[in-house]
């Protein structure tokens, strides 16, 4: 026994040797935010204007010996929904492998639903929303990689639930557990971007997002979204289309053109604005138009960014003559 005994722990000596070996770099990061938000409008707000949030990231890479490993992990005091972690494995030529917990947004239309040029937020934030679905930041598997200048990326999740612990035996929480119990449906993404070769400053994307639900009658849920973007010297512009198709009979789709340009007014400051037209169709009636503008901007000085939205919409969510206005100052300390 005692001869086991020593085996065993040579064993485990060796391994934690060989464990040690492969060396990981280690940082922390963080921001400090405060904000003032209003809102006015059919929505109005009367609550407390101001927001604070602190945000710390720890992330760890190093060599796995078939790639290079990296895990994230964010935590935040302000919004329990903001948390975020998330680890890759990149392979070089063999592209890069994810799992994303939650709040990553790494991979699939969910990383790509609006990368119009903004000096801080999108058009849609706080009045109205992008107009697509995807694979969430929830146990979501993603892959990306570049073929002769086309980027790819991949996505897949079981029901966008994360860390849902099942009641039935064999399904927990834990180690070895089966999240996401009562699953209905699953999501897949692909997108591509493309920089155009001869027109520097050129890149047009495109991707799909289809949701399969487990239950035979129901059809499937299906989103598309595309860009084109162009940027030389300090002007960035670019255009958006996104379209949302329910598979339940008689219900709503939506479809949305988007534009914006952005400007660097210098090495510190950038401002912008943007418009987004979002059409609800209604199978029982007429079609209903909801508009947003915003305008934005930021100014940064060394470690610290002020930055600012407004922005507007009409016929908010197609409901006619219901409108909504935004309003977001921000003061970021980044260390």
């Amino acid at each position: 026994m005692k001869n086991l005994k020593k085996v065993g722990l040579s064993a485990l000596a060796g391994s934690l040797v060989a464990f040690s070996a492969n060396a990981v770099e280690m940082s922390v990061s963080g921001t400090a935010e405060v904000t003032y938000t209003t809102t006015n409008g059919t929505d109005a707000s009367t609550g407390n204007p101001f927001g604070s949030n602190t945000s710390l990231a720890f992330t760890g890479e190093g060599d796995v010996g078939f790639g290079t490993a990296k895990i994230v992990r964010t935590l935040n005091d302000g919004i329990a929904s903001a948390l975020s972690a998330w680890q890759t494995i990149d392979m070089g030529d063999m592209g890069v492998l994810s799992f994303d917990a939650i709040g990553g947004g790494l991979e699939g239309t969910t990383a790509y639903d609006d990368k119009l040029p903004t000096a801080y937020e999108e058009v849609w934030t706080g009045i109205s929303g992008t107009g697509v679905i995807g694979a969430a930041s929830n146990d979501t598997l993603g892959y990306s990689n570049t073929f002769m200048g086309l980027g790819v990326s991949l996505a897949t999740t079981k029901g966008n639930q994360a860390g849902t612990a099942g009641a039935t035996t064999g399904q927990g929480s834990g180690d070895g557990g089966n999240d996401g119990a009562g699953v209905t449906y699953s999501q897949s993404d692909w997108h591509l971007s493309y920089a155009v070769p001869y027109v520097e400053g050129l890149t047009v994307m495109y991707g799909e997002s289809t949701r399969d639900f487990a239950v035979a009658t129901e059809n499937d849920d299906t989103s598309s979204v595309g860009h084109i973007l162009y940027s030389t010297g300090p002007v960035s512009v670019g255009y958006r289309m996104a379209e949302f198709h329910d598979g339940s009979a008689g219900s709503n789709g939506t479809n949305v053109e988007a534009y914006a340009i952005a400007f660097n007014v210098s090495d510190e400051m950038k401002v912008s604005i943007a418009t987004q037209d979002r059409e609800y169709d209604v199978p029982s009636g007429t079609n209903v138009t909801e508009t947003s503008d915003a305008i934005n901007a930021s100014y940064t000085m060394g470690a610290m960014t002020v930055r600012g939205t407004f922005s507007e919409s009409k016929d908010t969510a197609g409901q006619t003559a219901d409108t909504d206005e935004h309003m977001e100052l921000s003061l970021v300390l980044a260390f």
